[in-house]
């Protein structure tokens, strides 16, 4: 199981999704560009030392990312995708999040073997990404059974 991060711009949430990574033994993948800096001082944040323990790759863009990635994507999203709770995971999935400003484009989100959404109130637009990250983390995580032992 990995997460992947689309083109992130905010520094804060992509430390956030470093730690998550960290804490659960999940790798994280940041495919580029950017939208700050890459620097250990912008995730430190956020990321505090849990940082430093994840692991990380890091993509030139989506190609790059698309070339090499091990198993199904998972998109995570707003709009047309299976709810959260009917979703079924499998171990090898890489769990994709849009930019924070611009969500994906049409081919990445074509490229996507299953698209899942949150369900939440009407009223609500969306979730930040690494909160979405950790709700559907957890999910994949429980189904696989794959949580960190030792807790």
């Amino acid at each position: 199981m990995r997460i992947a991060m689309f083109q992130p711009d905010i520094a804060g949430n992509v430390g956030t999704v470093l730690r998550l990574g960290a804490c659960m033994g999940v790798g994280v993948d940041l495919i580029e560009p950017m939208g700050f800096p890459w620097s250990d001082r912008a995730l430190a944040r956020a990321g505090m030392d849990y940082a430093a323990q994840a692991s990380v790759v890091r993509h030139v863009d989506w190609e790059a990312f698309h070339a090499a990635l091990p198993g199904r994507l998972v998109l995570l999203t707003t709009r047309g995708a299976v709810p959260l709770p009917q979703a079924r995971f499998e171990p090898g999935d890489t769990l994709l999040l849009g930019s924070e400003g611009s969500g994906v484009p049409a081919e990445v989100r074509a490229a996507a073997d299953l698209a899942v959404a949150i369900p939440m109130r009407p009223a609500m637009r969306s979730l930040n990404v690494a909160v979405s990250a950790a709700l559907v983390l957890g999910e994949a995580l429980r189904q696989t059974h794959g949580w960190p032992t030792g807790a």
